[in-house]
């Protein structure tokens, strides 16, 4: 500070036009206080460095002590000196100053609590007295149906309630600042708390005696695989208290103790307040929105056809288990030597997915990679071996069937056509990423801490918006083709046969998707799609599935949490 000081000193040359500006700053820097305060503070930064403990918490008393003994040591000079320095006023103040910081009695302190507290009260009854912060209280209460009583509900944990540990989740309110809570509604609590100024006080009758219990806690974390607006919500408890959050992200799960709704945090903000969220067992109770929709009458279909598919579609929603709500992930710190992570682009026929990868490779060649399918079939003239196919006999491609070397494969004309393992190994070890379009229900051949692979789903936009944008490209195409006609193009059926299977696929393997994309312009998708992808590549944590298994703790982690991968 003093070298500072210094260079200041010098820098302050004097300007004629601003002479007396000069002047006066100059003779502030020079004055002696000044430079004392600045050695003052460089000997308390070196101290503080120290991490000096107390000697003596009480000097306080210790002095006081002192002046009484030394009253009756005789009256030599010595004596009266310092007898006349430890009973000043401002040496006195020193002292309880220090005592003050060495014990640590820094927090407010509370009002004691009156006498007649306890009057006509059973000895169970505690008051709990909290300092009124801008911090929420962190508790929701509710109306006990069998005694009328106003109990507490929850503790959001982190709130201040919870960090007090005095206010419990089934605790009974008798009193807020003196007001009973007799014959009022857990709605009037919130004025009388708003009315607090400096503390709040309860009167409070505990739920039952608890014991401490050492649990070491565990952080679980989960990706939610559905949004969530309490405000949409009917059923929530406490709109005030819940969470809001969109599908994809990443949050972390305090408490699992209610059935029906969990507490919550975004992995952003772990150190804040717990939210109310629903548990896996929530959104079975009614259809997501996902899972419902209207009927679409088009040219080419009847009302019979669609109340039978309707009905098809009813039995077997009804029938089958409730899709996942959330997965467990676990954080992936990926290092500059670890490869690529395989990205799978997958959506109904006709969505868009070939016209994305192309776009993808042309983009930038150099990152970004495609496999080179095996085929049974003769090798054509203008083609390469290794570059347009793998050419293998009918032998070795069933062998790499049995020996589950693919990841999907069929036939076409008599002929073998798949995708194997070991092509998309060739990508990586170029150091690339490795795209791949596949069925979701082939997702699993890879879906394993070897290719890590991110998932994007890609589909359609409403019925509305996809006529329009598919009406454009076949004007678009019309006139590059200078003919009226374009036989390939989706017609009105196809378009309600690409939102169905958009929908089964959501349905059914909606857990596996960490991205999703609506194809209603293909511009506007694939630089959604190319920003997704780079801002996925330069990260340097990423959350991924549990299942994968990184490291051992994460198994012994999820055995006590009590909670499976797939939620």
């Amino acid at each position: 500070m003093c070298m500072l000081l210094s260079s200041m000193m010098s820098g302050t040359e004097p300007h004629t036009d601003r002479e007396e500006d000069y002047r006066f700053l100059h003779s502030m820097l020079m004055e002696k206080k000044l430079h004392l305060l600045f050695k003052i503070h460089e000997q308390l930064k070196r101290f503080e460095k120290r991490s000096p403990v107390p000697v003596q918490e009480h000097a306080a008393n210790l002095a006081s002590s002192l002046a009484e003994e030394l009253i009756y040591q005789g009256w030599r000079e010595e004596v009266k000196e310092l007898l006349a320095l430890i009973s000043k006023p401002h040496f006195q103040s020193l002292l309880h100053v220090h005592d003050a910081v060495a014990q640590r009695d820094f927090e407010p302190v509370l009002p004691p609590i009156p006498d007649d507290a306890l009057e006509d009260e059973e000895d169970s009854v505690k008051i709990v007295s909290l300092v009124k912060t801008k911090e929420p209280l962190g508790a929701t209460v509710k109306r006990d149906t069998s005694t009328g009583a106003i109990v507490v509900a929850r503790i959001m944990r982190g709130g201040a309630a919870d960090k007090s540990g005095l206010i419990h989740e089934g605790d009974e309110l008798k009193e807020v600042n003196g007001v009973p809570l007799e014959h009022r509604k857990p709605k009037e609590i919130l004025p009388l708390l708003a009315r607090s100024k400096d503390e709040v006080r309860f009167k409070i009758i505990p739920a039952y005696s608890r014991e401490e219990m050492s649990t070491t806690k565990q952080k679980l974390f989960v990706r939610a695989l559905f949004d969530y607006d309490p405000n949409q919500d009917p059923s929530i408890p406490c709109k005030d208290a819940a969470l809001t959050f969109k599908r994809g992200d990443v949050l972390q799960i305090v408490s699992m103790e209610d059935d029906t709704w969990w507490q919550a945090c975004h992995l952003e903000d772990s150190n804040g307040g717990a939210g109310l969220i629903p548990s896996k067992e929530l959104p079975c109770v009614s259809l997501p929105a996902g899972l419902r929709r209207s009927f679409r009458l088009g040219r080419k279909s009847s009302w019979a056809k669609e109340a039978a598919r309707f009905r098809r579609w009813s039995a077997g929603v009804h029938s089958s288990i409730c899709p996942p709500t959330y997965i467990e992930v676990i954080p992936y710190h990926r290092e500059p030597k670890d490869r690529h992570r395989v990205v799978i682009l997958v959506g109904p026929s006709g969505v868009g997915v070939n016209e994305l990868k192309r776009r993808l490779l042309i983009s930038d060649p150099d990152r970004y990679g495609v496999t080179v399918p095996h085929t049974t079939r003769e090798k054509k003239r203008q083609e390469s071996e290794g570059v347009d196919y793998h050419f293998v006999s009918v032998h070795m491609f069933e062998e790499l069937i049995l020996s589950h070397r693919l990841i999907e494969y069929g036939s076409y004309r008599g002929h073998y056509y798949g995708t194997s393992l070991d092509s998309v190994h060739r990508v990586m070890a170029e150091g690339k990423v490795c795209l791949l379009d596949v069925h979701p229900s082939k997702i699993k051949r890879v879906y394993t801490s070897e290719f890590k692979p991110y998932v994007v789903f890609v589909k359609p936009p409403r019925i509305e918006e996809l006529r329009l944008t598919r009406r454009r490209a076949k004007f678009n195409l019309c006139c590059l083709m200078d003919t009226g006609d374009a036989i390939f193009l989706s017609q009105e059926a196809d378009f309600e046969d690409m939102i169905d299977l958009a929908e089964n696929m959501e349905r059914q393997y909606g857990h596996l998707f960490d991205k999703v994309i609506v194809n209603g312009d293909i511009a506007s998708a694939f630089r959604e799609l190319r920003s997704d992808l780079e801002k996925i590549q330069e990260a340097r944590v990423q959350w991924v599935p549990t299942e994968w298994s990184f490291s051992s703790p994460t198994k012994a982690r999820r055995s006590c949490s009590h909670l499976p991968s797939w939620i």
